[in-house]
């Protein structure tokens, strides 16, 4: 006999009203479905298997004082601080490999250098511990502990040597000489002036990087005939129309001495009271430095790089003299002096360059100085004509910021050529030139030296340029007049003014015995070589 599974068919309500049943069965007749709560209020758990367990003390009361279920209310007991509230904003955090290993083993190297420094301040005279030897050549030399980094200063040999037969007589500190003034600034009388000028042509104040133009080499010829060889000085001395004589380039480099960092010495002549500053032979003084300010200066070694310092400061002189005869107007000569070039030879194609001989009376002496000028303008003015560089174009942009930014790719080489800058618009100052033409020249390319071009040129009024760069004329004047008091002093002989490369000051020896007015034997030239040499 087959038994067939039994299967009953349960009841159905259908609810023409809507959907859900329509009447609530026997056995949920008794259970409230519906809890009244407040949206501030804080909801407990939707099923609380372990109510049971605690009666009369769970979290969840099974009912409240009107009879209503309470399921899913909440209620403070001791128990709620567990709770807390969750921070879901989202946060970046950087990551550190490693960092608390490097973290650690920093301040254990710390540790070891402030107990080596103890030990070597208790074992005095014997050397520095290995251990700090390797701690200073990990961090650097300019490190500083706190995260202070300290640029060693470094040490230039002097421009000249300093022979054992010369005597130092003054040290002269460049804090002293920046609280060098005058009252009142002298007054410039034009003596005598030569040569020929032309033209600036004003086409090239509209270059731009967009339009830039190739620089172009000039056959011309330069002078930097030093003072002493100068024929028109040598005539002015002879006439006694002063005694201190100065070129331009020298005059200026002493008063603005305070801004260089570089080497540098200068020849200084008395003879019958008449004082000559003059360059020295095969010194590099008419050679224009590059970045000489900057903090990071560029390297010294090795010299045939193209970027080295020696490189670099060919490269500016050879930039600044095309520059200044491709920007004037050729074959218009705008005024031609009574006097003809005093260093042209007969048949020589020379610069377009005038020489103004300029004297200032300095208490109770007078100053000549033999100034030049570049070029004219067509409103009847002087000009000075001279160009900044830059040698590595990838990091510096000049094409970037030249047209839109001029202003700061200018203070940024104020900062790195503040000397430079000074001993031009000194040089401004002292020809009268009434203003200043200043170019901004680039390489062609990073690594060609031959091949530059011109990206903008910017125009300013030397007095409100010198104002511009912090340079107060009556310090500069003050300077010099320290200087020619010194001299005063002396006795007629030979002397020399260089930087120490030590510290920031100016050395004055004497080269020779200024008491006999005789140059030094051979044997006793060798004799102070002895006694220097003993004395060490």
């Amino acid at each position: 006999m087959t038994t067939t599974a039994h299967f009953s068919i349960p009841t159905i309500e259908d609810n023409e009203e809507g959907w859900g049943p329509s009447s609530v069965p026997d056995k949920f007749k008794d259970i409230s479905y519906y809890a009244p709560y407040n949206k501030g209020d804080k909801l407990g758990r939707a099923a609380d298997w372990q109510q049971q367990q605690y009666p009369g003390k769970g979290r969840y009361p099974k009912e409240s004082k009107d009879g209503v279920s309470t399921i899913f209310n909440w209620y403070y007991t001791d128990d709620d601080s567990s709770f807390q509230l969750v921070d879901n904003t989202k946060t970046t955090t950087k990551k550190t490999y490693g960092a608390k290993r490097f973290q650690n083993r920093g301040n254990q190297q710390l540790r070891q250098h402030k107990q080596q420094n103890w030990q070597a301040t208790q074992q005095k005279g014997k050397q520095q511990p290995r251990k700090h030897q390797n701690l200073q050549n990990k961090w650097g030399t300019g490190r500083k502990w706190g995260g202070q980094e300290s640029t060693p200063q470094k040490r230039r040999e002097p421009s000249i040597d300093i022979k054992p037969t010369w005597k130092l007589l003054e040290t002269i500190d460049f804090h002293a000489l920046g609280k060098c003034h005058v009252d009142t600034e002298p007054q410039p009388e034009d003596i005598e002036t030569c040569g020929f000028l032309e033209y600036y042509d004003k086409a090239y104040d509209r270059v731009s990087s967009k339009s830039e133009k190739p620089l172009e080499r000039t056959d011309r010829t330069f002078f930097n005939v030093t003072t002493s060889e100068d024929p028109v000085i040598n005539k002015l001395s002879a006439e006694d129309k002063a005694t201190v004589f100065a070129t331009d380039a020298i005059l200026s480099h002493l008063m603005a001495c305070t801004r260089s960092v570089y080497p540098w010495d200068i020849l200084i002549t008395k003879s019958n009271g008449k004082i000559f500053f003059d360059k020295r032979d095969g010194s590099q003084f008419d050679l224009l430095t590059v970045n000489e300010t900057a903090i990071d200066p560029p390297p010294e070694e090795p010299k045939d790089s193209i970027n080295s310092a020696s490189s670099l400061m060919k490269e500016a002189t050879f930039i600044n003299q095309n520059f200044s005869q491709q920007v004037l107007v050729k074959g218009e000569v705008a005024i031609s002096f009574d006097s003809p070039n005093p260093f042209q030879s007969e048949g020589e194609k020379v610069s377009a360059t005038a020489y103004k001989y300029r004297r200032w009376r300095l208490n109770d002496d007078s100053l000549i100085v033999r100034c030049e000028i570049d070029g004219a303008s067509r409103d009847g003015g002087y000009l000075t004509i001279k160009a900044l560089n830059e040698f590595d174009p990838k990091a510096e942009g000049w094409r970037k910021k030249i047209d839109s930014q001029k202003g700061a790719v200018l203070g940024t080489e104020l900062k790195n050529n503040w000397n430079k800058l000074a001993k031009w618009t000194v040089q401004s100052l002292l020809a009268g030139t009434s203003g200043i033409k200043l170019g901004f020249v680039s390489r062609a390319g990073a690594k060609d030296i031959h091949n530059h071009v011109i990206l903008g040129i910017s125009d300013f009024k030397p007095k409100e340029f010198a104002a511009q760069i912090n340079l107060n004329m009556k310090n500069l004047w003050g300077i010099l007049l320290k200087f020619v008091d010194i001299i005063k002093k002396l006795p007629d002989g030979k002397y020399v003014l260089l930087r120490d490369t030590e510290k920031n000051a100016v050395l004055l020896y004497a080269t020779e015995q200024v008491e006999s007015g005789e140059n030094p034997t051979k044997e006793e030239e060798k004799a102070a070589e002895t006694n220097a040499t003993t004395q060490q």
